[in-house]
């Protein structure tokens, strides 16, 4: 009856006390091994019963039988009840079990046993081993391994509760206490991976572990290095806590060790920690220690580091780096840097001291967080000599730069109609040679969108007429022209320049004989300014004085211009049967006329000389931030021709029927202007003529750009222009005064995209690419200096490696001639050459080099070498020429959270 049951109620009354439990369901018993265990397991009790009830209608749901806290009585049962409880049993939830060979039942010991492949769920424990020994009298379970044909130990246990996974040679599990005795486990927390020779699980949030080893090596039982341990306290997503710890670097122990060490576990992205520094020494500065610091994680938004620098000759650094960012807001990060610098030991006929400083901020808003407004900021400013002096900052490409700069900007559109649009910008444009610094703080621009006040309700916008269109802009300044010394002092603003500009431009277009476009404008404009200026001759001190005149004043210009041009193009046929099949020809012609009346009445004059019979013309709008009104009138008309060249060439895959476009030039202008009122003594009529081209090669890989100025003037033995055509003396139509030509080619093998742009050199004012060197800082062990290479998968070495080196090379020649004074020759022709290469799977190598055909000489060069040890990286950057020689040699192990693991080594520069 009990075998061939579909379903069975096991009924749990206690014949002594005479308590009834829930009833519980099987499936049917021929098809469940276990089933039978446990129905023998609660007979054995003694208050078991069994009946079996077949279910006609399988979806029918059981009934509920409801569990009686108090003893039901017979009226019937004279028997005393007895006052003992009984044993209950472990099963609180349901069992599941797999297993490939059988599954063993020994009733008298109370064990079942599953043998290959065996698989064990019970509640939030998943259990996976080659044997599984479930002991059900002692609510225990235990799994190991089995050894396959070959005598091999396989199928290691699989023990994973909750969020915690272990994989160890053996394991004991109480399923009541929770405890466990683990033998070799092997678990991974973060980058973490912790072997143990014993591990005790005391909970579920701690563990004691005896002979244990950590690694953030991908190999656990064969790690390249490993801290050993014999005492652990472990708390899962928390802690480790270690007693005497020795690191061990390929099987051999180092006299590195620690009496105790506590290492942070956590699933967040970032803790607060301290920065341990790297030790160096100067001969200049002595001994130091560098990036010595702490990082904050303050938020999950942003976050702080601040590091700092110390020798013991008394020069010291300050660093404070954070990073900010808010999901479909903005993001961002600011860098504030200070130095104090001293040279020698004082008393010392070298010595010195200095403070330098260097501040960068850099912020984006996201479009979608309000598309009608943007803000946006890109700094970059401090001392002219902070790149070039800096004791920490390595990176010779922001060295060689010879400009800082920075923009700060708010624009915001408002959607009325016509349309406005505001904006703010502040600018800052700093000469680390000159030390001159020109700012904007701020710059106001506001318009009007455009308004056509002669369309009709239609729309259309057709003639002379109804394209007549007009709008308003308005421009604020205020600039401010400075030196690195005088920067946000107090002089520095009393020497800005404040104005504002308004303009009203009015202009139409229309076309001309079908082909011809044409357009007509002319603008008014009004400028304000502050300060204006008075000249006039001191008869005391024999010389001409410039004061300055604080208050309101206002000039008033317009003028006036017309433009006509068409496009013409040409088609040469060679034939569909040829390679080349056409060549295209679009030819685009512009003359403009401009004409800008004289506005002589804002003109007054002064004397030269104590008797005043010689006086000069100049205006109080001098040096204005918006200029000064002219005093002639300009009367001008300019020519502009633009070309491009396409060719159609046939396509070398036979399967395309229609050819490939290919650019020849991708543009070729030549412009020159003519000036009607020019006197022929201090203006020539003729300006030179400027042509500018550019073209792509090699699946626009390689851009060509070259230009020219030719001059139809001659020039005296002094090299002044003479109103004389160069043709009328003996000369050629044109004067070539200046011409060059740069190439840029980037290219290599690699399938993917091309190399990252070195970001961190064009924040700091250098190159985009490396062709003056990467500015990694190898201090930080998670940066490489070859950070284009991203593929997280693993290496595969092949027996032949040299079927495919990834490699990549940027190659940059400058080209420069002069000949503005008869001199005819190169000022500047140089060479620079970038390259990388995978040496070997875990070799790298770059070289950054250049010549100098005019000075003959090696521009900047720099090696660079990367060894991948699997869990470590090893870097080393040499810079050997010039005053910005140095090198820089780094080993340390990659993982963030060992991150202060390192030996860093650099030489000082000769700067």
């Amino acid at each position: 009856m009990i075998i061939f049951a579909k379903k069975l109620y096991v009924s749990l009354t206690c014949q002594k006390t005479s308590h009834t439990f829930t009833k519980i369901a099987f499936k049917p018993l021929h098809t469940n091994l276990f089933n039978i265990v446990l129905i023998s397991f609660f007979l054995t009790l003694g208050c078991g019963k069994l009946y079996s009830q077949e279910i006609k209608n399988k979806n029918k749901p059981l009934p509920a039988v409801k569990q009686t806290d108090k003893p039901t009585k017979s009226t019937n049962d004279t028997i005393k009840l007895d006052t003992v409880r009984p044993k209950k049993t472990f099963l609180d939830g349901k069992v599941k079990y797999i297993a490939k060979d059988y599954a063993k039942i020994d009733q008298k010991k109370k064990t079942i046993t599953l043998y290959n492949e065996a698989e064990l769920y019970y509640k939030d424990v998943e259990l996976k081993s080659g044997i599984i020994v479930l002991d059900y009298d002692k609510d225990e379970v235990y799994a190991g391994r089995i050894k396959d044909s070959a005598g091999v130990l396989t199928q290691y246990p699989n023990f994973k509760q909750g969020s915690s996974e272990v994989q160890p040679d053996s394991i004991r599990f109480n399923f009541k206490t929770k405890k466990a005795l683990i033998f070799n486990s092997r678990t991974e927390q973060g980058e973490f991976k912790i072997k143990a020779a014993v591990t005790k699980k005391e909970n579920d949030s701690v563990y004691f572990l005896k002979g244990a080893r950590f690694t953030t090596a991908k190999d656990i039982d064969n790690p390249e290095y490993y801290f050993r341990t014999n005492k652990v306290k472990f708390v899962p997503n928390k802690k480790v806590v270690v007693g005497v710890t020795q690191m061990v670097i390929a099987d051999v122990p180092t006299p590195l060790a620690l009496p105790f060490a506590f290492f942070p576990m956590t699933k967040e992205k970032s803790v607060s920690g301290i920065i341990i520094p790297s030790y160096n020494d100067s001969n200049t500065r002595g001994f130091s220690l560098q990036n010595l610091g702490y990082y904050f994680a303050l938020t999950d938004n942003y976050d702080l580091t601040v590091l700092a620098d110390y020798y013991t000759n008394g020069s010291y650094a300050m660093r404070f780096e954070s990073a900010y960012a808010t999901r479909y807001k903005y993001r961002g990060n600011i860098n504030v840097r200070f130095e104090n610098l001293i040279n020698s030991e004082r008393g010392y006929p070298d010595y010195s001291k200095q403070n330098i400083y260097n501040i960068q901020w850099s912020h984006s808003k996201d479009t979608k967080s309000n598309p009608n407004s943007t803000f946006s900021a890109s700094v970059n400013m401090g001392s002219s000599k902070y790149f070039k002096q800096s004791i920490n900052q390595a990176n010779v490409g922001s060295n060689l730069n010879n400009t800082l700069s920075s923009s700060i900007s708010y624009n915001k559109t408002f959607n009325t109609i016509p349309q406005a649009r505001i904006s703010l910008t502040a600018t800052h444009s700093q000469n680390t040679q000159t030390e001159q610094i020109n700012m904007t703080l701020p710059t106001l621009q506001a318009s009007i969108d455009r308004v056509y006040p002669f369309v009709g309700k239609d729309g259309v916008k057709k003639g002379f007429i109804k394209n007549i269109n007009l709008q308003y802009n308005l421009s604020g300044k205020n600039n401010i022209v400075t030196t690195d010394s005088l920067f946000f002092k107090p002089q520095m603003f009393r020497d800005a320049q404040i104005g504002m500009q308004h303009s009203i431009p009015i202009s139409t277009n229309f076309k001309i004989f079908k082909y011809f476009s044409a357009g007509a404008s002319t603008n008014y404009q009004e400028t304000w300014v502050t300060k204006t200026i008075q000249k006039e001759y001191n008869t005391d001190l024999s010389k001409v004085e410039t004061s300055t005149i604080n208050g309101f004043d206002a000039f008033r210009t317009y003028n006036f211009s017309t433009n006509l041009g068409t496009t013409i193009y040409g088609t040469f046929n060679f034939g569909d049967d040829k390679k080349i099949q056409s060549i295209r020809h679009v030819m685009r012609p512009t003359v403009t006329y401009a004409y800008t009346p004289s506005f002589e009445k804002y003109y007054n004059t002064y004397a030269v000389d104590a008797s005043g019979t010689i006086t000069t013309e100049y205006t109080r709008f001098e040096g204005g931030v918006y200029g000064a009104p002219s005093k002639d009138n300009s009367n001008i008309v300019a020519f502009a021709l633009s070309n491009t060249f396409e060719a159609k060439v046939r396509d070398s895959d036979s399967t395309k029927t229609e050819p490939k476009k290919i650019m020849l030039l991708n543009n070729l202008n030549f412009s020159t202007s003519y000036n009607f009122n020019a006197n022929g003594k201090e203006t020539l009529a003729w300006q030179p003529v400027l042509v500018s081209g550019g073209t792509q090669f090699f699946d626009n890989k390689m851009n060509v750009n070259f230009g020219a100025t030719l001059d139809p003037y001659a020039i005296d033995n002094s090299g002044k222009r003479l109103n004389t055509y160069n043709i009328d003396n003996g000369g050629s139509l044109f004067r070539m005064t200046s011409a060059n030509l740069t190439l840029n080619y980037s290219f290599s093998n690699k399938d993917k995209g091309g190399k990252e742009e070195n970001k961190q050199s064009e924040r700091n004012g250098g190159r985009k690419d490396d062709l003056f060197g990467t500015n990694t800082d190898l201090n930080d062990p998670r940066n490489s200096q070859f950070a284009n290479d991203k593929d997280d998968k693993d290496d595969v070495i092949t027996e032949f490696f040299n079927s495919k080196i990834p490699w990549d090379m940027t190659l940059a020649y400058s080209l420069t001639y002069t000949n503005v004074n008869r001199e005819s020759k190169i000022s500047g022709n140089s060479i620079m050459i970038s390259a990388n290469m995978d040496i070997t799977p875990k070799w790298k190598g770059g070289v950054s080099t250049g010549y100098d055909f005019v000075q003959k000489g090696v521009t900047f060069t720099q090696f660079r070498f990367e060894r991948d040890l699997l869990s470590w990286r090893m870097a080393f950057n040499w810079s050997p020429l010039g005053v910005n020689s140095n090198w820089n040699f780094f080993i340390g192990i990659k993982s963030g959270v060992l991150s202060d693991i390192k030996w860093n080594k650099r030489s000082t520069s000769n700067r």
